[in-house]
């Protein structure tokens, strides 16, 4: 029974990770700055947000999460750091559609480790989902494909896959990544402090990346990175296209970039799959707990 319930939190959790995500690009281009110094700035107001708050949680509690659990959580925080490092290179050398079309290979790379590493077939429901997902995906974004260049694809490939690594890590070791998703940050930040030593420090608006780095990332991440112990590595990996189907809609409504057609078509299709998959879960969850308790009176 309790495996129904941390099943439904999971879905909960990588929900709240999945939406917050959504407004990250927006606040990079709100931001208006160089690609090294908004690096910097977001995954500096990230690392000092991670440490307060671990600081904070474990003054107060005894169970708080380690901020690396291990070797484990050492390949866990490397792969989100080099993901970081590829997204923020991607966004700067392609375009938004080709960035999110490519990264919402998060979920096939997902699926594909999972099954050939932990052997967790995915559900019928679930590989039905990623289809249809992968479909709404290409609608969106088919006028577009080709039109970027092929360094920042590759970048938001080599995202993808190492996002997807990560989850998989996660689950199978099973262990709380909350915090190191997190602390992954230290090796972009490095990274951009060299680049902006040489390069300067250029940005027009910095509180709008600081509000990304100190908020939505401590939050989205930390949600995402534990959904790993209490769900698939596929059904995370979905949570992440919330950022493919919302993103755009941000955009419009600040920038007033007015979503095409195929863009609402292809987004219903995401939005309505992820809702009817996350659904039907719940409804499983709720039949079996029946069962359970059919079967097993009090």
């Amino acid at each position: 029974m309790s495996s129904h319930n941390d099943h439904q939190r999971g879905l909960l959790i990588t929900a709240i990770g999945g939406l917050t995500l959504t407004v990250d690009i927006p606040l990079i281009r709100l931001a208006d700055g160089e690609a090294w110094t908004i690096l910097l700035l977001r995954t500096g107001t990230t690392f000092v947000a991670t440490l307060i708050i671990w600081a904070v949680w474990r003054s107060l509690s005894t169970r708080a999460p380690q901020l690396i659990p291990g070797w484990s959580g050492l390949i866990v925080a490397a792969l989100y750091g080099l993901g970081s490092i590829a997204f923020i290179t991607g966004v700067y050398n392609t375009s938004t559609a080709n960035l999110v079309f490519i990264l919402a290979f998060t979920t096939m790379f997902a699926a594909l480790l999972s099954w050939l590493f932990l052997k967790e077939r995915p559900r019928p429901l679930t590989l039905a989902a990623l289809a249809l997902m992968i479909v709404g995906v290409m609608i969106i974004v088919g006028d577009s494909v080709g039109t970027g260049h092929l360094f920042g694809d590759l970048m938001a490939l080599c995202s993808a896959f190492m996002i997807a690594a990560a989850i998989t890590i996660s689950r199978a070791s099973g262990k709380d990544m909350g915090f190191t998703a997190l602390i992954g940050v230290v090796l972009p930040l490095a990274v951009a402090a060299l680049m902006v030593s040489k390069v300067g420090f250029h940005v027009n608006a910095p509180w709008w990346i600081i509000f990304n780095g100190a908020v939505i990332m401590p939050i989205s991440f930390f949600c995402l990175a534990n959904g790993p112990k209490y769900i698939s590595g596929p059904e995370v990996a979905m949570f992440y296209l919330l950022e493919t189907v919302l993103a755009p809609v941000w955009v419009w409504m600040i920038f007033a970039e007015t979503p095409s057609r195929n863009s609402l078509i292809g987004g219903a299709i995401l939005i309505v799959t992820l809702i009817g998959h996350s659904l039907c879960q719940l409804h499983e969850g709720r039949r079996r707990r029946a069962m359970f308790a059919v079967s097993h009176p009090a």
